[in-house]
Order: C-alpha cells, then sequence, then structure tokens
C-alpha cells in the first residue's frame, strides 16, 4: 500500500472527526474570500467610478453623501445649487472642466441623470445601438438598465420622483430610449442620460404657461447648459463634478468654494478613504471572526492527529518492522495533515464564491453595484498556501512522534 492509499483510509477511518476538521476550515476560509471579492470588487468599482473627477461640488450638507449621490447615485442630493454659480465656478482659472449634473427621477430604481455627453465620455462610454440623446425627453440608457427593466430603444416611458417606484410618477412627460450602451462594468451601467433641460421640463410640464426656452432664442447661451440664457438666476442644477487645471487647485479651490459661497465642495479621494475607514470596523470584525475559526479549526487537525497516534503505534510499530524507514512513518502523518488543509481551504474558497454568488442572485443592489463571485484572485492562491502551511505546522509535533515511534516497546505492550 502506498503512503496515498494509507492516508486516505486513516481520513475514511473516523469520517465525523474529518468531516468537522474540514468544515472548520473552510467556513474560515470562506469568511476571509467574501470578504477579500467584496473589498477587492468594491475597492476596484469605487477607483473606477471616481476616475477623472476632482471635486463634487453640490449644496451644502455631509460631504460623504454627496460623494455616495453624484458620483456612485446610492444616495439622495443634498439639494440644488443655483446655475449662475456653478457657471462662474466654471470659468475660474484653476477648473479645467466642470460637468453639471441635475438629479431627482428614477426610473424602477435606475437614477435619471441631466447632464452632458461630458459625463459618459469620462467614463468611455459607447452605444451598443441607437443613437446619442439630442432632444428634450431623449434618453439613452445603460446596459444593466436595460437588462432589469426591457425597454428598448424606441420605448417610452415615464419617470417618478426619488429613487424609487413609489415616488411620484410623471405621466405628463414621457420619455424616449434614443440608445443603449455597451457594458462597462462601471456606474454608467445603472444610469439612465438625458440632457439637463429634459429634467427641468418634467418638473415644469404640470405648471400652465410654462415655456421651456431654446437654444435658437438664446444670444448668450450658458456654458453649461446651452439651452438657457448665462445667469439664468432662476434655474438650479444638484452639481458640478470638476477637474482641477493644475496641483495648485486641489489646496485653494476647496477652500473658496467652502468658505466664500454658498456651495460645498467634496474630494472623492478623501470621501471614499473616510467610507473606507468607515466600513474596515465591520470587516475587521468578520476577519477576526474567521481567524478564531481557523485556529481552531487548526487546534482541532492537532488534537485529531495527536489522539490517532495513540490508537496507530500499534500500526506504526508493524509498518516499522515490515520495513518501513522512519521517514516514511514522519512523511504518512505530515501527508494526512496536509490533506485536511488542502481539502478544506479548497471548500472554503468554492463555499466562499457560491455563496456571494447566492447573494448577487437575491440581492438587486449587489448585481448593481458590479460585485460579482465569478473572479477568481491571486490572494486566493494565497490563503490556500498558507493554509497548507497551517497543516503541516500542525502536523509536525504527531509526526515528530511517529518518528519516534519504540518498535520494540510498543511491540511488547
Amino acid at each position: 500500500m502506498n503512503l496515498f492509499s494509507l492516508v486516505w483510509n486513516y481520513l475514511k477511518a473516523k469520517p465525523l472527526n474529518t468531516v468537522l476538521n474540514i468544515f472548520l476550515l473552510a467556513l474560515g476560509i470562506a469568511v476571509i474570500n467574501i470578504l477579500l471579492l467584496f473589498n477587492k470588487q468594491l475597492e476596484q468599482k469605487i477607483t473606477e467610478n471616481a476616475k477623472g473627477i476632482d471635486l463634487v461640488v453640490g449644496a451644502k450638507g455631509s460631504p460623504l453623501q454627496l460623494i455616495l449621490c453624484n458620483i456612485f447615485h446610492i444616495d439622495f442630493p443634498t439639494g440644488n445649487i443655483r446655475l449662475y454659480e456653478a457657471e462662474r465656478l466654471a470659468r475660474h482659472r484653476l477648473v479645467k472642466k466642470a460637468i453639471p449634473l441635475a438629479l431627482g427621477d428614477s426610473y424602477q430604481n435606475f437614477r435619471i441623470i441631466g447632464t452632458n455627453q461630458d459625463y459618459t465620455r469620462l467614463y468611455e462610454a459607447e452605444l451598443a445601438q441607437g443613437d446619442w440623446w439630442k432632444n428634450d425627453l431623449d434618453v439613452v440608457i445603460g446596459a444593466t438598465v436595460a437588462e432589469a427593466t426591457g425597454i428598448k430603444t424606441g420605448d417610452t416611458f415615464s419617470s417618478a420622483h426619488g429613487l424609487s417606484n413609489e415616488g411620484h410618477a410623471h405621466d405628463n412627460a414621457l420619455y424616449v430610449v434614443k440608445g443603449i450602451l455597451k457594458k462597462k462594468g462601471n456606474v454608467v451601467d445603472n444610469l439612465l442620460f438625458t440632457n439637463i433641460g429634459s429634467v427641468w421640463k418634467v418638473h415644469e410640464a404640470h405648471e400652465e404657461g410654462e415655456g421651456h426656452p431654446h437654444t435658437d432664442s438664446i444670444t448668450d447661451p450658458s456654458p453649461l447648459v446651452p439651452s438657457v440664457a448665462r445667469g439664468d438666476s432662476t434655474r438650479e442644477i444638484t452639481s458640478l463634478l470638476i477637474q482641477y487645471r493644475n496641483p495648485i487647485a486641489a489646496i485653494q479651490l476647496p477652500r473658496l468654494i467652502n468658505s466664500q459661497t454658498n456651495m460645498q465642495a467634496a474630494s472623492p479621494a478623501f470621501e471614499t478613504a473616510r467610507l473606507f475607514s468607515i466600513l474596515g470596523v465591520g470587516v475587521d470584525v468578520l476577519m477576526g471572526f474567521a481567524y478564531v475559526l481557523i485556529f481552531i479549526s487548526a487546534l482541532s487537525i492537532f488534537i485529531a492527529l495527536y489522539n490517532s497516534l495513540k490508537e496507530r503505534q500499534y500500526d506504526l510499530a508493524i509498518m516499522r518492522s515490515m520495513g518501513a524507514s522512519r521517514g516514511k512513518l514522519f512523511v504518512a502523518v505530515v501527508m494526512e495533515g496536509a490533506a485536511l488543509t488542502v481539502i478544506g481551504s479548497v471548500f472554503g474558497i468554492l463555499l466562499g464564491h457560491a455563496v456571494l454568488y447566492a447573494f448577487t442572485q437575491l440581492v438587486a443592489e449587489s448585481q448593481k453595484a458590479g460585485v460579482t463571485a465569478l473572479v477568481f484572485y491571486s490572494e486566493e492562491a494565497v490563503i490556500v498556501g498558507g493554509s497548507i502551511v497551517l497543516g503541516l505546522f500542525c502536523s509536525w509535533i504527531p509526526a515528530a512522534q511517529a518518528y519516534r515511534t519504540d518498535i520494540h516497546k510498543v511491540l511488547a505492550a
């Protein structure tokens, strides 16, 4: 009988102990793996979605809320800002580019954004079919929106106020789908895009006699919203996404906005770092729990191997008398510990991916966030390797005892 068959038969001899040891180790590794997958993908998505945006300017309130709403689109606006104030800021010498956003409505929980095509160019969005929006109430939708809602080019729909279907429906103004974007794996997949005039028009349509200005009747158009006159004091937008012209802007511009205007400036880099520090507390607690499980599993494997040696002393002595070397007995025990940890760690990795896959299928918000279980990271190989080293360490003392087995004393007893 070779060593592999011997180790396998030893593991089968006590199935309950074997299964318990494997399960404890797999559970700890699964928790660590799930946290790894979430953290890696969340950090990647946050970095991708905030790419190219140095500053978010909006109404005064929570800076974190301003970032969550206007970059990641998972929160409500802090309020609106005057268009003429936004125009003045967009012309500032430290501002390279300013992208206006007008928020407020959604369709089946997917946010509708009034903006210009600088926003889609920022994320390198491309059309899968149809055309870009041109006129009021034209809309281009993200790939995830198209998949989840089933709407296609040429369809019409009404928006709802807020971010839920329970909001007031604007049935008096219907959007027309002009195009669908290619899947990008970032925030644009979950959004619907139109011009800012459309957002204003939807909310003004119920007012009798309310006209909507057109570009061809405006002699001095706004640099942010060409459909209205520059400096229009009656118009508001939700926010501005700003790119700095030079590094000095990072020092001067936020302080200028926060202290000398009615607006608020929030840095995506700073606020996302603060968000991770808040989430990190819960992650650390779960990670600590996982390490406790792995430690218990390692201790259980050590105890199982140590106790099994007492029962196998006679078997080991017989093997020695039949020509097995001390080294062979040592390797057999080490292989048994390694086998338990290899099976447990591989099962733990698979269990982590399976749990995350089930979560993404049951929780729609996780799909919007772009979290998937169908991805593997190099760190997972490190987890498996570390688990195997742990198994080898736990089996070292029992293996050393097997190595020192005294044939004469065991057989004489």
